[in-house]
């Protein structure tokens, strides 16, 4: 199978939406009837995002396979509705310690290691490996043109392009065309500079994404192409727009998949976007909408959500409604409990460490007993056993030893202490060289029947979801919960995970992230039940 390999770099800042755009070409690739692959390369070296704080890089994706990659992958998954994989996501730190490695086992025949070949042909191959089985790879390359370490980079992109010609590789600059209020005027000169870095280093792009807050008029189209030695119809502009799902229709209004066909050696590309474009509108101007209260502790970089935020568009899309999330810190909550009080339900996140933990408790509890819907996920679920145990079952000790290492009462436990008591368990954990171990990836869960989880995932016994957690719920006090109205509604090889009220109209808590599931075109069950949840509870 010859892969055709579409490369998007970015040019003049950051975050300009490359991983959107990656996701929106490849969507109307795979709607052309093209099997698309995505690959998104990090050129800082962190082996992985893994260790790295959620205000420092926002969300850590995890894989089916157990990778924690960047946020884009989960993008990817969204828009494209697969799973992508380990080798969908590598980082300078990953290269490296490949190189490294091989070097110190003699495989480079004594030779000096450099950064040209051996580091280039080492992402070449990782490039390759992305696309294997695949109509279509469209790589996106973090950060911008001109950074340092991005440079053996563009040095792979440049010799695959030599290599395999321009049949099979084409290159899309994502560029950004400032608007000057002052004088009312779109300046297109730092694209210019942005294309020239590349064509210094040996790459010209062919198709050039302007982002921009109003669109362009043809004469500054034409300046465009003129100045950076495309084709007119080459020049796409991207626009702010009301959602990131309407992008590939945005795309496909402003021709992109003309110069991409024309490129790449190709019939003319006819997407089937009639359903895409149908959901996409019940998320711009839905029927009904809804408030969910969102209580986190990460607030101030609420890209440490992003799956979560986006599971509840899904979610909304296929309910015809809007989901409005209002974000509330756990630690002000501590101190205001009326900040619930306008909420049609509550949300519960994931998350690490003490910090906002008692705002979190007395959110659930007063979900509890104010018959709210809430959905608790990961530690939104420990939280839930501790707040139960505490306040129903009188155990005022219940804890969790993350955050009371010498708790009498460990309700919540490492997931060590599982391992060590049940010798058979064959978990896919990994252990960081800071120490701690994590469950990641992928995992079974049986439903007990005739539950409410049994249900939102319309009567499928087993289920699987995705973990990354350290901590796990304690089985000694499963008997005590059961007996006084919590029930285990969902297990993994005797692991909990998830929990529910029975005297409660729907409160529900996961141990996995359904979140990295959902995707547009297929809403999480579990995401999906608790909006349609908060619908009827808002009506009645």
């Amino acid at each position: 199978m010859v892969v055709k390999y579409i490369f998007v770099t970015g040019g003049v800042l950051s975050s300009l939406g490359k991983g959107i755009t990656s996701s929106s070409i490849a969507t109307l690739l795979q709607h052309s009837g093209y099997d698309v692959s995505i690959l998104k390369i990090d050129p800082y070296i962190n082996v992985d995002p893994g260790t790295m704080s959620p205000l420092e890089h926002g969300e850590v994706f995890v894989t089916c396979d157990g990778a924690e990659t960047d946020l884009d992958i989960g993008h990817y998954e969204r828009f494209l509705n697969k799973d992508f994989h380990k080798k969908n996501n590598f980082t300078t730190g990953q290269i490296y310690m490949s190189v490294i490695d091989k070097e110190r086992k003699g495989k480079y025949l004594g030779k000096t290691i450099q950064i040209v070949p051996h580091i280039v042909d080492e992402i070449k191959a990782r490039i390759k490996c992305a696309g294997e089985e695949s109509d279509f790879l469209v790589v996106e390359l973090g950060g911008t043109v001109g950074d340092i370490e991005g440079m053996p980079y563009l040095e792979a992109m440049r010799q695959m392009k030599h290599e395999l010609g321009n049949k099979q590789v084409i290159s899309i600059h994502v560029t950004l065309i400032p608007l000057v209020r002052a004088a009312g005027e779109l300046k297109t000169k730092p694209t210019q500079h942005s294309v020239q870095e590349l064509r210094r280093i040996g790459i010209s792009p062919q198709i050039l994404v302007a982002r921009c807050e109003k669109s362009l008029d043809k004469e500054l189209k034409r300046k465009l192409a003129m100045s950076c030695d495309v084709d007119d119809d080459s020049v796409i502009v991207a626009e702010d727009t009301e959602s990131i799902y309407k992008c590939p229709l945005n795309f496909l209004e402003e021709g992109i998949l003309t110069p991409i066909a024309r490129y790449l050696g190709l019939e003319p590309l006819e997407p089937k976007m009639d359903n895409w474009d149908m959901l996409v509108k019940k998320i711009i101007v839905p029927k009904s909408q809804i408030s969910i209260g969102f209580v986190g502790k990460y607030l101030s970089l609420k890209e440490s959500y992003k799956s979560l935020v986006e599971s509840l568009i899904h979610a909304g899309a296929n309910t015809d409604t809007r989901v409005n999330i209002k974000w509330i810190d756990s630690e002000e909550l501590e101190e205001d409990i009326t900040l619930l009080y306008d909420v049609d339900s509550i949300l519960i996140p994931g998350g690490f460490g003490e910090r906002g933990i008692k705002g979190k408790l007395e959110a659930i509890k007063y979900a509890r007993e104010n018959n709210i819907p809430m959905l608790g996920i990961c530690l939104g679920m420990q939280l839930s056993l501790i707040e139960f145990a505490r306040n129903v079952l009188s155990i005022k000790e219940a804890d969790s030893v993350e955050f009371n290492p010498d708790t009498k009462e460990p309700v919540i436990y490492l997931i060590e202490d599982f391992i060590d008591a049940q010798g058979n368990m064959q978990l896919r954990t990994h252990t960081s060289p800071m120490g701690g171990t994590m469950r990641l990836g992928e995992y079974e869960c049986c439903l007990k029947k005739d539950t409410k989880i049994y249900k939102a995932y319309n009567e499928q016994v087993c289920v699987r979801e995705r973990h990354r957690h350290r901590y796990e719920a304690n089985p000694k006090y499963r008997e005590l919960f059961e007996k006084n109205g919590m029930i285990i509604s969902g297990e993994s090889n005797g692991l909990i995970e998830s929990i529910e009220l029975i005297n409660h109209p729907w409160f529900v808590a996961v141990q996995f992230h359904p979140e990295f599931t959902s995707r547009l075109q297929r809403p999480n069950p579990v995401i999906l039940e608790f909006v349609k949840q908060t619908l009827a509870h808002k009506k009645a």
